[in-house]
């Protein structure tokens, strides 16, 4: 009889634990749903709540979900939460300024004079900018570390009259992109788009979005053939279930998630990035959706993409674009990628790089090409093993005693 009682108990138990379980769960689903709509309500309205829920959806999916969606959730918090970081400046003094050889929206750019190990360096000076801005592009940098084809940090500095923060960089001696590009032979297209591949594919493995991947931020020393991705000054760390800023990137290289303002977007933001960096590339015509504006490159991009997909993205996530910009988006079909191949450069356009472009240029990110699936691409054969072993030379030769 006792026996009975006991197992009676002990059934009993289970099921209590295993309805506080399920209730605990419930709980928290409601939770971040409540969270949910009050950020999307003060932000974007009713609206807002149904379009992250279906981002979210899109993102738990598995069919739909990126191979490296979990890269942070599965490294401790200090690798990511750059907030809490803290950064130990060095003395600027062992740093020369020799000219000014750039400027962006977020900094100076400057070719300078390491005197202690005599070599020359970037020296990229920031503006005012949040001190989180300054973190996050250090963390990110700091990861990324010894990467594939990723520009190297040697030091950060800061004036300490001033208190102006310096992030000093590897040199490279690249040509400039508008005037070396025309030159390139399908050959030379393949080997350095694999060469921004290897370098994304390694970010995005560590949990990091570049998020403004274009022509002006590939280094590229034509006659060593070496190529650097640079400026992760836009990067930010990937998680789940996360709303990221749409405005990020630059025009001619927006993801359709950005022009939509779709804010749970992944990695494959840089995906599309590369697309249109290619495209321009093979082409011959950079850049190769040129938009006056956000609502026209949308527009550019569907007149090339066509519409019947467009709404089909939109009615997926439950987007509607305003009434002046779908009358300016108005009625397209796809145009083939065969439109665009010429007698001058066709010689850039196998039917392999056609099919990979349409691997990346897709309106929902989830369709696209993830970096690693895109290397094992039969547009990369005849170049894989060089760009492979280019990889292993630089590692092992990249040993500089500070």
């Amino acid at each position: 009889m006792n026996r009975r009682r006991k197992a009676r108990r002990r059934a009993g138990l289970k099921l209590s634990l295993a309805s506080f379980v399920s209730w605990g769960i419930l709980i928290i689903i409601l939770i971040f749903e409540v969270l949910c709509c009050s950020f999307f309500f003060f932000f974007r309205g009713a609206k807002g709540y149904w379009l992250i829920k279906m981002s979210v959806s899109s993102q738990l999916n598995t069919d739909g979900a990126h191979r490296y969606a979990r890269a942070n959730v599965e490294k401790p918090r200090e690798y990511w939460d750059y907030e809490s970081a803290r950064i130990q400046w060095s003395s600027p003094e062992r740093y020369e300024i020799i000219e000014k050889i750039g400027r962006g929206k977020y900094s100076d750019v400057f070719l300078g004079w390491d005197t202690k190990v005599r070599r020359q360096v970037v020296i990229k000076v920031l503006k005012p900018v949040k001190k989180k801005k300054i973190l996050r592009e250090l963390k990110v940098l700091q990861n990324l570390q010894g990467g594939p084809n990723i520009v190297e940090l040697y030091d950060v500095v800061r004036d300490p009259c001033s208190k102006t923060p310096s992030f000093i960089f590897e040199y490279v001696e690249a040509s400039d992109f508008r005037t070396v590009f025309p030159t390139f032979s399908d050959y030379d297209v393949r080997y350095y788009i694999f060469g921004v591949l290897q370098a994304l594919e390694y970010a995005h493995s560590m949990g990091i979005m570049h998020r403004d991947v274009k022509p002006n931020n590939i280094a590229i020393d034509h006659k060593k053939r070496d190529l650097i991705l640079i400026d992760w000054g836009l990067a930010e760390f990937f998680h789940p279930l996360t709303p990221y800023n749409a405005r990020v990137a630059s025009r001619y290289f927006k993801g359709p998630e950005l022009l939509v303002e779709l804010p749970m977007y992944d990695y494959r933001l840089d995906m599309w990035s590369l697309g249109c960096m290619l495209a321009g590339m093979i082409f011959m015509r950079e850049p190769f959706f040129h938009g006056k504006d956000n609502n026209d490159q949308l527009v550019r991009i569907a007149k090339v993409l066509g519409t019947d997909e467009l709404f089909e993205y939109l009615h997926k996530y439950n987007l509607t674009l305003p009434q002046h910009l779908e009358t300016a988006v108005g009625r397209h079909g796809k145009k083939p990628w065969t439109m665009f191949v010429t007698q001058e450069n066709q010689h850039l356009c196998p039917k392999e790089a056609l099919d990979f472009l349409d691997q990346l240029l897709q309106y929902d990110h989830v369709k696209r090409a993830q970096a690693l699936e895109a290397m094992d691409h039969p547009y990369f054969d005849p170049v894989r093993a060089e760009c492979t072993a280019r990889i292993r030379e630089k590692k092992r030769g990249n040993v500089v005693t500070e």
